[in-house]
C-alpha cells in the first residue's frame, strides 16, 4: 500500500497577525455590569406593572398613552443587549 503524502506545515504566524489576535480578545465584563443589567430587568418590569396598575393617576403616564409600552419593552431590551454581551 503507498504510503500517504506528508503536508507541509503552515508557517508560523506573522507578529501582525498575532498582535490583532491579541486585540480581539475579550475581556470579562467588570464588576457592576450584571448589577446593571439586573436593574435594568427590574426597571422596566416596574414600569410596565406601574402603568397596568396606575396609570390613571400618574399625570406623564395617561398623556403618553400606549407608548409606555415602548418605554417599558425599550427599558427591558437594554438589559437584554447587555445580557447578550455578557462575558
Amino acid at each position: 500500500m503507498p504510503k500517504s503524502k506528508v503536508r507541509k506545515k503552515p508557517e508560523t504566524a506573522s507578529p501582525r497577525a498575532v498582535s490583532t489576535a491579541a486585540a480581539k480578545a475579550v475581556a470579562p465584563s467588570p464588576t457592576w455590569y450584571p448589577i446593571a443589567m439586573t436593574v435594568l430587568f427590574v426597571l422596566g418590569l416596574a414600569y410596565l406593572v406601574t402603568y397596568y396598575l396606575a396609570s390613571d393617576h400618574i399625570a406623564f403616564m395617561r398623556s403618553l398613552g400606549a407608548w409606555n409600552f415602548a418605554v417599558g419593552f425599550g427599558i427591558l431590551v437594554a438589559g437584554l443587549v447587555m445580557a447578550v454581551r455578557w462575558r
